[in-house]
């Protein structure tokens, strides 16, 4: 989906490239690069980027990176705070909780705000154990048992197979790992495509509801017949169709990539770096409205875009162009044999019996109220939150400097109150 990100890239990407060749381009002697450049990064070249558990652990809390493998031999890595160094809890059973990110995005994402304002770091210190998937495609999730990320093969995976395989895997995988033992369920968070994996999951295969204690929906992605955002509403005659362009579009890396590129963003914008300004200025070029945390900003262009498959917007792009929330669209021929029909099918929501709280709000271009309150009415139990702040938007959900305020504390709020009620139980 479109994203602020891939403008701000765009920028740095010509500031670097500028620079560069002004350095190659100037007449010999006009430029003093020791004097210029009188630091000694300049001399040792650029940094490795940081992990999410490096991040984590720069705050000081515990932090462990794992790896799983999923049923159809992807390796996906999720990243884990499993207790709190402030409550020193780590011998205390704690609830599970597994968050998800969105398209594009990376479990990075999730702790861009920091310990103050971070879901993940609220959860840890609320006596939680938090872990923060990857789907597969992204930068932590680039491994299979037989497939390289050159073969075309291992691109060829919608949202769909993140939700029934990825998905799956890490819920189990974090309920079968030390503190996850003797615990049945956990409470899941996803923003955007992390919420469109889990109607997908929860639907299609119904027996992991009960894996479920909760399950928060930010900015939830199914039906998507009024969303507004005009890229997507552009290319879906293009795209969202069984048509020449589709097919070229389709089963490959988006944005292929780039070690150089990704290590060249990550210093730009890391906060010890001496062009660190230019990055920061980037972002308050951008953004001038006093919404987004300007702190976070930053980081983002050095952790995102991640990665993913072109699948998993043709996807999106089929649903926005279709009105519903159903499997990947082949065409006829392609989809008898898959389906044993010639439309795919619909996914089954009236089967996702978990407790799902729907956070939605008026002013999101990719999840249009009238679609999430239209995917309410078809789940069996859930709860409506409609953000009260009018120009609350897509990306507030993870970068609005209040979303401590109005969208964390409640949801763990909720968190607690499950906890609660169900200890004597």
């Amino acid at each position: 989906m479109k994203s602020p990100i891939f403008r701000q890239l765009l920028i740095l990407i010509g500031l670097a490239v500028a620079t560069y060749s002004a350095a190659i381009d100037g007449p010999v002697g006009a430029i003093d690069f020791y004097q210029l450049y009188d630091n000694p990064e300049a001399h040792i070249g650029l940094k490795d980027r940081l992990t999410t558990a490096d991040r984590i652990a720069a705050h000081g809390y515990p932090s462990e990176h794992h790896h799983v493998l999923t049923e159809d031999g992807y390796i996906v890595g999720i990243f884990r705070i499993p207790y709190s160094h402030k409550l020193q809890n780590q011998n205390e059973k704690r609830p599970i909780v597994l968050i998800q990110h969105g398209l594009t995005s990376c479990s990075d994402a999730w702790i861009l705000c920091g310990p103050n304002d971070g879901l993940p770091y609220l959860l840890a210190d609320a006596g939680y154990d938090v872990w923060m998937g990857n789907g597969r495609g992204n930068t932590y999730s680039r491994n299979h048992t037989t497939l390289s990320t050159k073969h075309p093969l291992f691109w060829q995976f919608s949202w769909h197979e993140i939700g029934l395989y990825d998905i799956a895997a890490m819920i189990d995988y974090a309920l079968s790992t030390d503190n996850g033992k003797g615990q049945d369920a956990i409470h899941y968070v996803g923003h955007s495509q992390g919420t469109t994996v889990f109607f997908a999951l929860m639907s299609s295969r119904p027996e992991y509801n009960k894996k479920i204690k909760t399950a928060h929906m930010f900015a939830p992605v199914a039906i998507m017949k009024n969303m507004a955002n005009k890229l997507v509403r552009a290319l879906g005659p293009y795209l969202g169709h069984q048509t020449m362009y589709a097919k070229l579009f389709g089963s490959q890396e988006f944005l292929p990539h780039n070690d150089f590129l990704m290590a060249l963003l990550f210093n730009l914008c890391e906060p010890d770096f001496m062009l660190r300004p230019v990055c920061e200025n980037t972002v308050q070029s951008l953004y001038t409205g006093g919404r987004v945390n300007m702190t976070a900003m930053p980081d983002g262009l050095a952790t995102h875009p991640s990665g993913c498959s072109t699948d998993q917007m043709l996807h999106y792009i089929q649903e926005q162009q279709s009105g519903y929330f159903r499997q990947f669209d082949y065409g006829p021929k392609k989809n008898l044999q898959v389906y044993g029909s010639e439309e795919p099918p619909e996914y089954p929501v009236e089967l996702i019996t978990s407790d799902v709280h729907l956070w939605y709000s008026d002013n999101d271009a990719m999840a249009a109220v009238e679609d999430v309150e239209a995917l309410g009415e078809r789940l069996p139990k859930k709860s409506m939150h409609r953000m009260a702040d009018k120009e609350w938007d897509h990306g507030d959900f993870a970068l609005n400097h209040e979303v401590r305020v109005y969208l964390n504390e409640p949801v763990i709020a909720i968190m607690e109150e499950y906890e609660k009620a169900n200890s004597a139980v």
